[in-house]
C-alpha cells in the first residue's frame, strides 16, 4: 500500500513537472494530481527538490535502458556507439519531461532545472566514457582520454541533432552516422 502511494505520488509529480515545469509545480498541485493529502507526500519526500531528484534519477535509468536496448551484440563498436547516442538524444528530444526541462532551462534558467540538466548530461557522458573504456580495453579503439572523447562525441551529436535543425532540414539517422564517422572517427585527412 505504501509502495503504491509512493509510486502514485512519483507519477503525479512526473506528470506535473512535464506539464507545468519545475518552477510552476507545487506540492499542492502534486497532491491534487495524486489524489492524496499534501501531508502524505511529506511522509515519503522531505520537499519538492527531493521528489524532483528521484524523478530525474528514474529518468536517467530509463534513458540508459533505451540506450542498452538500441545496441546489437553482433554490431561493431562504432555502430553500437552511434545507436546508443542516437537513441539517448531521440529520447531527450521526444520525452515530455525532458522537453519541458530544456524549455524551462532556456526560458527561465531555473537553478534546480539547470542543475538537473547538467546532471543528466554528466550521466550521458559518463555512460559513453564507460563504453569507450571497455572498447579501449578490448582493443577495439586506440587509447584516448575516454572522458574527453565522450564529451566531444556527446556535444557533436547534440550539435548535429539539435543545433543543425534550427536552420536546416533534419538529418536522417544514416546522415548523422556518416557525419559522425567522417568528422570524429576518420577525420578529414585524405
Amino acid at each position: 500500500m505504501e509502495t503504491d502511494r509512493r509510486l502514485q505520488i512519483l507519477n503525479a509529480a512526473t506528470k506535473s513537472f512535464a506539464q507545468y515545469g519545475y518552477k510552476a509545480t507545487t506540492m499542492d498541485l502534486i497532491a491534487k494530481m495524486a489524489n492524496v493529502g499534501k501531508g502524505t507526500i511529506y511522509n515519503f519526500f522531505r520537499n519538492k527538490e527531493e521528489l524532483f531528484h528521484e524523478i530525474i534519477a528514474r529518468l536517467i535509468d530509463e534513458m540508459e535502458q533505451v540506450a542498452e536496448a538500441s545496441m546489437d551484440p553482433e554490431a561493431s563498436f562504432y555502430a553500437n556507439l552511434h545507436s546508443a547516442l542516437f537513441s539517448i538524444l531521440e529520447f531527450r528530444k521526444t520525452h515530455q519531461l525532458m522537453l519541458k526541462l530544456f524549455e524551462e532551462q532556456k526560458e527561465m534558467g531555473t537553478p534546480a532545472v539547470n542543475d538537473m540538466v547538467e546532471k543528466i548530461e554528466e550521466k550521458i557522458i559518463d555512460y559513453l566514457k564507460g563504453m569507450l573504456e571497455r572498447a579501449i580495453q578490448a582493443g577495439k579503439i586506440k587509447p584516448c582520454n575516454p572522458e574527453l572523447t565522450a564529451f566531444i562525441m556527446f556535444k557533436l551529436y547534440v550539435a548535429i541533432i539539435f543545433d543543425w535543425e534550427k536552420h536546416h532540414d533534419s538529418l536522417s539517422k544514416e546522415e548523422i552516422a556518416e557525419a559522425f564517422e567522417l568528422y570524429l572517427l576518420k577525420g578529414l585527412q585524405n
